[in-house]
């Protein structure tokens, strides 16, 4: 009973971002060198990271784009039970951005019996809002299309979120190549290339949303095998003034970073704010 409730209050303690799942591409390998190399790609939303335990990417939204900035076709792509799994061949020399690109529409809304159940709840002391709370309806991973047939006329407190997010990694063949600005949603711009980073270095990068500095956005690095230890040990920063900031790993290994902003710059009819994420799985060398 004692080691029961131990595991609630840690549960509790966590951030929320360490308790909730985390979406995450990681290469085979991060640097090759050859005229006709392959990486193979696992990709997984989990639990603990790099550890697939919860649900697989779908690999319909993964794009892989060569330093050219051809898109580059997935082969042997396959999805099971916890995991997706593709390989990609490098024919040119640079490096390749691979990213799983999601766009959506969310929206949540009460009707009288939910408004009805929650003042219900409120005279008797109960939650109105969160975990096991009287809900009204809602819609995840909507199209823009679908909330004109799925969100009834007597809706009320509509609340509609535009989504856009952005889970990415980076491979190099032979040299590295710049990573370009795209200009839409939350981006990272490297200074200090991504698969140019080592422990103990400090590395650079820069922040931008539709292609401008974005000032101000937490970030957090966690370092994976989270599963062989208690705590998260996650690194975090601030973004400055010019969206800029630095990243000092401790240690060598896959590394975990995100990022998340909102702003009401929305391009879907009745959405109230646009969410913004970004992932990046880093790979860290030894000096």
């Amino acid at each position: 009973m004692k080691k029961h409730v131990f595991v609630i209050a840690l549960a509790l303690a966590l951030p929320f971002s360490a308790a909730a799942h985390k979406q995450w591409l990681v290469p085979s390998q991060a640097t090759v060198n050859g005229q006709d190399v392959w990486v193979t790609f696992d990709a997984a939303v989990s639990n603990q990271l790099f550890f697939p335990d919860h649900v697989p990417m779908r690999l319909d939204n993964v794009v892989a784009t060569a330093p050219d900035g051809s898109q580059v076709r997935l082969q042997n792509a396959s999805t099971g039970k916890y995991r997706s799994t593709f390989d990609l061949q490098l024919q040119q020399e640079g490096t390749y951005r691979i990213a799983n690109i999601n766009r959506g529409v969310s929206a949540s809304w009460d009707t009288a019996e939910s408004l009805a159940a929650k003042a219900k709840a409120k005279a008797e002391g109960k939650p109105v809002t969160g975990p096991g709370a009287p809900r009204g309806g809602f819609l995840r991973n909507a199209t823009p299309g679908e909330l004109a047939t799925k969100i009834p006329a007597n809706a009320q407190n509509l609340q509609v979120t535009e989504t856009l997010g952005r889970v990415e990694t980076f491979v190099t063949n032979g040299r590295t190549t710049d990573i370009r600005l795209l200009g839409e949603g939350l981006e990272l711009v490297p200074v200090t290339h991504p698969n140019d980073l080592f422990a103990g270095e400090e590395a650079q990068f820069v922040l931008h949303i539709d292609g401008k500095p974005a000032a101000g956005l937490e970030v957090e690095v966690v370092r994976g095998g989270t599963r062989y230890r208690n705590a998260q040990e996650e690194i975090t920063a601030t973004s400055g003034k010019d969206g800029s900031f630095a990243i000092t790993f401790p240690e060598p290994g896959i590394y975990w970073l995100e990022v998340t902003a909102e702003d009401r710059k929305t391009r879907v009819a009745k959405a109230d704010k646009r969410r913004l994420t970004y992932v990046a799985t880093l790979e860290v060398l030894p000096q």
